[in-house]
């Protein structure tokens, strides 16, 4: 309530108010500025007393208050050095005044209330121009800070260059985040966001509601999610590793049984009968997408992925997490494979898509669940990504810190990629002289490496990319097809997988110009003798004779013609399912398919033609003994043939022929009743 009002309450006029304290000293002490109520008296007339109270309660403050301390200091003070000129000197005098009254009101604040009988009333405080200022220069470093976050998250951590040239970073390396998992993301800094949603967010008000999940986005064309019989257990917890599992009811494990015998019967309708009455079966899911997908039908493909990825991720245990790096799930239980499928053909779909930094991410996942063991070996994988999504500080820092003891050298991919990674990083003109010239010499020393221990790399990399090589590496015997046939089998599937996979991103010239110096580099060393050379050869003799069983898997899921030739015969020859390929040979079984009782049949085909004609006739009605099956072999068979005997003579028996109908009225007009 305005300080008008109270007055009005009170029954008081304008200029009536008693002075205060502070007033009479201010007026002793220096020519401080006129007191309010001569400044009350210029707005008009006295007011008498009012009679109803209440009608002041609406009143407007704006009109009535009085003007603040400060707008009747500065207006006394503009209108003194307007009138006198008052020099610098008065100036000051003034100011020292004022800020004499300042502190005489702040000590004597309840006599002056007391004097004036009046209630005071705060006020703000106008801004000067020198505060303006000060706020916006914040204002200005907040800019500053939020534009060097967003420089830092699009960096993808706090990436430190020591002086040893080892990248260091404060999270771990396999660290994941939630807004890297959603491909949308990338596609907005690609294309922008209104590219990307389009007519989707008036859409989204209508949608109804959903789990919120981070692997996948729900749609509204998915059945309704209901209970689906999969849950998530805690195993156990070891030095801060948590190891989970899934488990399946006995309403899930009857449809699983169901699946296999859909699986069998070798029709996909069968398939799609069963998810019409379980939408949300995981197995069934990852099996009818293979067939989508080679009916050229990507779109339901990747769909029935998500699907799956979305009924796997509503099971999680809630101290599951999937960005820490500490979660464990074991690829020997058969109900944990389908969410390591489920994610690997996941992040296939978003590599294609052209989403790759979204693709690593859940490379990063599949590799935190089980980086020991790497069921689906997706270490012949991420650097491909890491060098298509631009993270080459990733995939040098993978290198470094795993090298010693997963000897990441020893694979063609990350022997030739990581020198590649150092080039790019060479390229990069925002850093400094002294960061360049290191990473072209690391580069240089590293491709040369891989070259001398993995030359036949070289040659169908040329030819993937359309290169001629000149007549010295053409003619030198190191590089020559020589070098392919002699290599080990196991070493020739992982050469033709990372030579097929990324080719691509060697095409580039500065890249190829940069190879072809190398290359010759390491032609000098092979006529010099390098011991080098000799001992790479002993390593690749000794090295790479079979391959371990989770590669198998990897080349079969990632469906690479150069590497799926090369695989050996007893893996080829075996039957593959989508839903679980190549299963590890020590499973860890929980519950197990119940025997089907249909019994296999021997008849012949005569004896099945007089089946479908008698129904009730069996050549084998009685099952014999397994210990009286040679023994009793000839009577069964005279018997067998004795019963088919009778069975023709009642066939031939029962024949009967019917005589065509006898025209009474052979002049008739000819047509049939």
């Amino acid at each position: 309530m305005s300080r008008r009002a109270l007055r009005r309450l009170r029954g008081e006029q304008r200029g009536q108010e008693e002075p205060g304290l502070g007033e009479l000293r201010l007026a002793l002490g220096c020519q401080g500025p006129p007191a309010p109520a001569a400044a009350g008296a210029r707005h008009g007339p006295a007011r008498g007393a009012v009679s109803n109270r209440f009608e002041l309660i609406t009143a407007e403050e704006s009109e009535d208050e009085a003007p603040s301390r400060e707008e009747r200091v500065d207006t006394w003070v503009s209108v003194q050095d307007a009138t006198e000129g008052s020099s610098n000197r008065a100036l000051t005098e003034e100011a020292e005044c004022n800020r004499q009254r300042d502190g005489e009101e702040a000590e004597q604040p309840d006599q002056t209330a007391m004097l004036s009988n009046k209630p005071r009333k705060k006020k703000k405080k106008r801004k000067t121009r020198k505060t303006l200022a000060e706020e916006a220069l914040d204002d200005n470093d907040l800019e500053d800070i939020d534009s060097l976050l967003e420089k830092i998250e699009d960096t993808s951590g706090l990436w430190q260059q020591t002086q040893s040239g080892i990248i260091a970073d404060n999270r771990p390396l396999l660290y994941v985040e939630h807004r890297n998992l959603n491909p949308e993301n990338e596609l907005k800094r690609y294309f922008g966001a209104r590219t990307v949603l389009g007519d989707q967010r008036p859409r989204q008000r209508q949608r109804q509601h959903v789990r919120s999940t981070w692997l996948t986005v729900p749609k509204n064309t998915w059945p309704r999610y209901g209970k689906t019989g999969i849950t998530m257990q805690l195993v156990d917890t070891r030095r801060g590793i948590q190891y989970f599992t899934f488990e399946h009811h006995r309403e899930y494990q009857q449809v699983q049984f169901k699946f296999l015998d859909a699986v069998e019967s070798m029709d996909p309708n069968n398939i799609v009968l069963l998810l019409q009455m379980n939408p949300y079966h995981v197995d069934s899911l990852l099996q009818l997408s293979d067939v989508c997908r080679m009916q050229e039908d990507q779109d339901m493909a990747r769909d029935l992925i998500e699907r799956a990825l979305y009924s796997m991720e509503s099971a999680f245990h809630p101290v599951f997490s999937l960005t820490s790096g500490t979660c464990r799930l074991d690829y020997r239980r058969p109900e944990n494979r389908a969410f390591f499928l489920a994610l690997f053909k996941h992040l296939m779909f978003l590599e294609k898509r052209g989403c790759p930094r979204t693709a690593l991410e859940f490379c990063k996942l599949i590799l935190s669940l089980d980086p020991e063991n790497d069921p689906l070996c997706v270490l012949l994988l991420i650097d491909f990504l890491s060098l298509r999504a631009r993270e080459y500080t990733f995939l040098i820092r993978m290198f470094q810190e795993w090298e010693s003891h997963r000897n990441l050298s020893q694979l063609p991919n990350f022997a030739f990629s990581v020198p590649l990674a150092y080039f790019f990083l060479s390229q990069q003109e925002e850093r400094s002289e002294l960061e360049l010239s290191q990473a072209r010499e690391k580069a240089a020393q590293l491709i040369q490496l891989a070259l001398v221990m993995f030359p036949s790399v070289l040659i169908p990399l040329l030819d993937h990319c359309s290169v001629q090589p000149d007549a010295r590496v053409m003619n030198h015997s190191f590089f020559r097809l020589n070098a392919q046939i002699s290599q080990p089998p196991a070493l020739n599937q992982l050469t033709c997988l990372y030579v097929g996979r990324t080719h691509s991103l060697w095409k580039d010239p500065a890249v190829m110009a940069w190879l072809e110096t190398n290359v010759h580099e390491v032609l000098c060393m092979v006529d010099a003798q390098d011991p080098l050379v000799e001992e790479s050869e002993h390593k690749r003799k000794m090295r790479y004779q079979s391959a371990p069983r989770n590669i198998y898997r990897h080349i079969i899921l990632s469906e690479m013609k150069e590497a799926t030739a090369a695989l050996p015969l007893e893996v080829t020859s075996q039957p593959v399912m989508g839903f679980d390929p190549l299963p590890p040979l020590d499973s860890i079984v929980s519950y197990t398919r119940p025997e089907r009782t249909i019994h296999p049949s021997n008849e012949s085909t005569l004896s099945l033609f007089f089946r479908s004609l008698l129904p009730n006739f069996n050549l084998q009605e009685e099952l014999r003994p397994d210990g009286d099956e040679e023994a009793g072999a000839g009577q069964d068979l005279n018997q067998g043939v004795n019963r088919l005997m009778a069975a023709m003579r009642d066939m031939l028996a029962n024949i009967q022929f019917q005589e065509p109908p006898r025209d009474d009225n052979p002049e008739g007009d000819g047509e049939w009743d």
